[in-house]
């Protein structure tokens, strides 16, 4: 991390000093206005604001408590340690956490080299990061529907261990330099920020630890897994001998957990990686229908076009006039 930034992160604030002064316990008035410990965005942000974020407040236990936003919490140096709806995890430097609003909090003390980042995020900041991510199932599109719900969410945190992926590091600290200077088009620009970091952690889902609600969950956030590694060619057959499951019963589960089949999931992520291949490469339409796991030419160019309006090549030259256009 710049120097200079957790220099900043790194000073003892007000409440800090007090609690070294002596004070026992945090002032739960700063954070909650009821009897129940939910610290609310009326609180922590300033008003019109959708994203801010604070220094989290060393030298004491942080009681139980819950939010009403999102609440995304970047360790900037050293460690904490969180317990999260009654389960313990290690926060170590470079690492994320994101926790949704039904998600159970507790804090233990932390040191003065403990420096940790907590964003505190309404879900209608989300919007731009739904609208990157695609209609492509994946488990950090889940959390993100999720955030948005007012339901409970199966998805209630993910903890990225990402310390060494250095696009992620730079992303964070881009939100954290914008978020901390005025700019223009300052909103639009950590919105699209917060969505090129979700694109990123795509690409690291085997270093993504999710706390789930229910069996049939973590059952699916493996499905997406397999589909994204084996959408060419994964059968759901082998899928459910790899996961110990019987056969007809996955079959349901996936289709009740993420409202489409099996083979719709496979039959997105195929479409969706097309397109990508149309856009970023001059693979011919034949090639690229073969790259993805379609061998049938003709049912490659009839479903692409019953899903975009368009035959590949039309998508194609369509992206090639945009530029012309605009």
């Amino acid at each position: 991390m710049n120097e200079q930034l957790l220099r900043e992160l790194s000073h003892i604030t007000e409440e800090e000093q007090d609690i070294l002064d002596g004070k026992t316990g945090i002032d739960r008035t700063l954070y909650s206005e009821g009897s129940d410990f939910v610290i609310t965005s009326e609180k922590m942000l300033k008003e019109g604001r959708l994203i801010q974020f604070r220094p989290h407040t060393r030298f004491v236990y942080f009681p139980r408590h819950t939010h009403n936003y999102v609440e995304m919490i970047y360790m900037c140096s050293g460690s904490t340690t969180h317990i999260i709806n009654g389960t313990e995890l290690i926060l170590q430097r470079g690492e994320l956490l994101i926790l949704n609003q039904h998600a159970s909090q507790e804090i233990l003390p932390a040191g003065k080299e403990d420096v940790a980042v907590n964003f505190i995020i309404l879900p209608e900041f989300f919007d731009q990061t739904l609208a990157m991510l695609g209609s492509e199932q994946s488990m950090l599109r889940d959390f993100v529907v999720g955030c948005l719900q007012t339901a409970d969410s199966p998805l209630s945190y993910l903890h990225f261990k990402v310390s060494d992926i250095l696009p992620v590091q730079n992303l964070l600290e881009n939100l954290l330099w914008t978020l901390s200077h005025e700019l223009q088009n300052k909103r639009l620009m950590n919105q699209i920020t917060m969505g090129l970091l979700f694109l990123q952690l795509l690409n690291y889902t085997d270093r993504i630890q999710a706390g789930r609600t229910s069996f049939e969950q973590e059952i699916l956030m493996q499905v997406y897994q397999y589909v994204e590694e084996h959408y060419k060619d994964g059968e759901l057959t082998s899928l459910a001998a790899r996961l110990h499951c019987d056969l007809t019963w996955l079959s349901r589960a996936i289709r009740r957990l993420s409202g489409c089949t099996y083979t719709e999931l496979v039959q997105k992520k195929r479409l969706n990686q097309a397109c990508f291949l149309l856009r970023s490469t001059a693979l011919s339409v034949l090639d690229i229908s073969m790259a993805v796991g379609y061998e049938n030419f003709s049912y490659f160019h009839r479903i692409f076009k019953q899903t975009f309006g368009q035959t590949p090549r039309q998508y194609r030259m369509a992206l090639k006039k945009e530029p012309e256009e605009g």
